[in-house]
Formats: structure tokens, C-alpha cells, sequence
């Protein structure tokens, strides 16, 4: 059994932004139009009004102040509000591949290592661009691997649970190195006419190189201490696109093949589960929640995280302590917790403990309790 590092992390961020601000001016106008357009319907009770948004309830709700994009013209645009990226010939990248070997490129330059040393993509994110070939294969490609690919997907979370997939096949001596990336357009399954949702999600990629602790020659290196998963299935957040669509008609058009969620209840039920996990795996692994210097947690929603380390340590916590990037990149899924994990990790000192977890749809829970060497 060899130890494992992970010895690199890599970040794409795309170059538009858009404010709350920008992205309520949008919404409002659809929203009129709307009103303006189906007034005798509403007064008939046969339709809803649409409700106007606000960019101050936004940040309160989320703490979302901006959000990086792929497309920010459609986005914003009225009469379309969903971005707008043109399908690729079948000789191109993937806009998915383009993304993920950005960051990949990045957390190999960081470890020192070059695609020969690395044996193995996976590439893990909540929504893949197709189902075959796998993205991973075209990234392996891209960047000169030798070796294997595939891709995976557990939502939110696929990024640890990537990890743990990784982390295995190199204790297990399948690999000497293994790129765990996580491209999210996530502005592509997000329904901005929905007053509730609409702020919630931005795009990037992230990578992680993991590799034997033996051959590691990285100044930026994390010892993979443990790493802790759990499922429990759950309604509460969905996405029902898929391949099955175009054979059941009468689905055509719902709103329920983009992000749908209940987020009162999610609130309440993922938190005590994500903090519990995180708790007994400490335990598991003969550590205390005050032992954890800094907490890299999925960044979804502020209340939630600080509601879940308060959960851990019994006090408020600060900003040093749970890195916060949500209010610049907003919710980018699986890469959430890798960006807080590459932006606020080389100022820890040799020895500090670490969690990095990541949680969501599913239910499902990933804990990665690293160790800087």
C-alpha cells in the first residue's frame, strides 16, 4: 500500500462576470414583459404573476454577491436568459475539455510533473457534455496521458468522491499519479427565470493531481490522511434531463429537466448530516474538530457553512478557519470546495490539519481530511 499526496491544485475561472445587480436588471425586465403579456390570464387566476427579484435579497439568501460565466450575453439577454455556446465539430475540443485541461495544466505546473508522470483523468462534475466518448478520454488526449479516463458524477460532490477513487487506485499501486478535474458549466442547467434559483450558480474548473507520497517533489504538498463518503437518496434536489427525455413526450418543456430544489429543506437536513460525517470521521481518525485548522467546504450557501463548522466546533468561525469564495464565484458545484482548497492553502503551517468536503444533491456527503507536509 503506498501513501498518497495530493501535490497539485489547478483553477480555470472564466473571463465574464456578472453582478447581482446585472442579473436582476435582466430578470426584472422578463418579468414585466411577462406580466405585461399574459395580464388577462393573471387577472383570471389562470396564470401566476411573476414576482420581480432584488440583488440585496440575493446576497442575504446566499451570499452570492457575483458569479464568472462561460456566456454572459445570453445570459443577460431577455429574451433568451440561459447561455449561449455553440455546438463544437466532432474533430474539436469540448468546451467541457477546453475548461478542465486549463486546470489541469495548472495543478501539473504546480506539482512539478508533466502528462508523462500521470496515469490516470477522471474527470468528475455534475453535469458531462455527453455520454460518450467520456470527457476524461478527450482530456487524456489533449494533454498526452498514457493510461486511462472515465468520468463520474455524483453532483456536488463528485469532486471528493473523484478524490477517493484516485486516493484508492494509487494505495493500490493501479497508478503513480491520477488528475481529478472538475469542469461545472453550471449556468447551463439553470432555469434564470426562477426568482428562487436564478442568482444560484456560476461556471469553472478545478483539478487536483494526486500521487504516491514516495515520488512527490511538490513544495505544495497534503498528505490524503482519510477520506469518508455517504449517500442517502433525497427529491429535494433534482435535475431530470437526460437521454430518456425524447421518448416521453409529455415531459417536453418541464421545468424539472433544469435545477429544481427545495431549499428550506435542504437547508435543514443536509446540515446536521454533513457535520455529523465530518465529526465521526475525525473521531475515526483519532482527531477533534478543534484540531482542523481550516475547513474547505462546498460553497453553496454561506448560512450553511457556517451553521455546519458551528456545528463542529461549538463557536462562530472565521473567515480564516472556512475560506469563503462563494461571494465572487457563487455555487460551481463540484469545484466549489477545490477553488477555496487551491486560493487558501499555501499560508498553513507544516503539520496542519485540514477538511475538505463537499455536499449536495443525492444525498450525498465527501470528507478529505488532508495533512500539509
Amino acid at each position: 500500500m503506498h501513501n498518497v499526496v495530493i501535490s497539485g491544485t489547478g483553477l480555470f475561472t472564466p473571463a465574464q462576470s456578472i453582478s447581482n445587480e446585472e442579473l436582476v436588471e435582466s430578470f426584472n425586465t422578463w418579468s414585466q414583459q411577462f406580466n405585461y403579456d399574459n395580464a388577462e390570464a393573471i387577472e383570471r387566476g389562470e396564470l401566476e404573476a411573476a414576482p420581480l427579484s432584488d440583488a440585496a435579497f440575493i446576497e442575504k439568501a446566499s451570499g452570492i454577491k457575483s458569479r464568472f460565466v462561460m456566456d454572459k450575453a445570453g445570459i443577460l439577454d431577455p429574451q433568451r436568459m440561459k447561455p449561449r455556446l455553440p455546438e463544437r465539430a466532432n474533430d474539436e475540443p469540448s468546451i467541457l475539455c477546453e475548461m478542465a485541461v486549463a486546470a489541469a495544466r495548472q495543478a501539473l505546473e504546480r506539482a512539478g510533473r508533466s502528462a508523462a508522470d500521470v496515469d490516470g483523468v477522471i474527470v468528475a462534475c455534475s453535469n458531462l457534455q455527453r455520454a460518450y466518448p467520456a470527457i476524461a478520454i478527450e482530456v487524456q488526449q489533449a494533454l498526452g496521458i498514457q493510461g486511462f479516463g472515465f468520468d463520474m458524477n455524483v453532483a456536488c460532490s463528485s469532486a471528493t468522491f473523484g478524490i477517493q477513487n484516485a486516493a484508492n487506485a494509487i494505495q493500490l499501486g493501479q497508478a503513480r499519479a491520477i488528475l481529478v478535474v472538475n469542469p461545472e458549466i453550471c449556468t447551463g442547467h439553470l432555469n434564470f427565470r426562477d426568482r428562487d434559483s436564478h442568482f444560484i450558480f456560476g461556471d469553472a474548473a478545478t483539478a487536483v493531481l494526486l500521487e504516491r507520497a514516495d515520488q512527490a517533489t511538490s513544495a505544495h504538498q497534503f498528505d490524503v490522511v482519510s477520506t469518508k463518503l455517504l449517500t442517502t437518496f433525497s427529491n429535494n434536489i433534482r435535475n431530470n434531463f437526460g437521454f430518456l427525455n425524447r421518448a416521453a413526450e409529455e415531459g417536453e418543456g418541464s421545468t424539472d429537466k433544469l435545477f429544481v430544489q427545495e431549499g428550506r429543506k435542504v437547508f435543514k437536513e443536509v446540515c446536521p448530516m454533513v457535520a455529523e460525517l465530518i465529526g465521526k470521521h475525525l473521531a475515526d481518525n483519532q482527531l477533534q474538530p478543534a484540531d482542523v485548522k481550516r475547513f474547505w467546504l462546498h460553497q453553496a450557501n454561506l448560512s450553511m457553512n457556517h451553521l455546519i463548522v458551528k456545528k463542529l466546533l461549538g463557536r462562530e468561525v472565521s473567515e480564516q478557519e472556512a475560506p469563503v469564495i462563494l461571494d465572487r464565484y457563487a455555487n460551481t458545484s463540484s469545484a466549489g470546495s477545490v477553488i477555496a482548497f487551491h486560493l487558501y492553502q499555501d499560508d498553513l503551517a507544516p503539520g496542519s490539519v485540514a477538511v475538505l468536503s463537499s455536499f449536495g444533491a443525492g444525498y450525498s456527503i465527501g470528507s478529505v481530511i488532508l495533512r500539509k507536509r
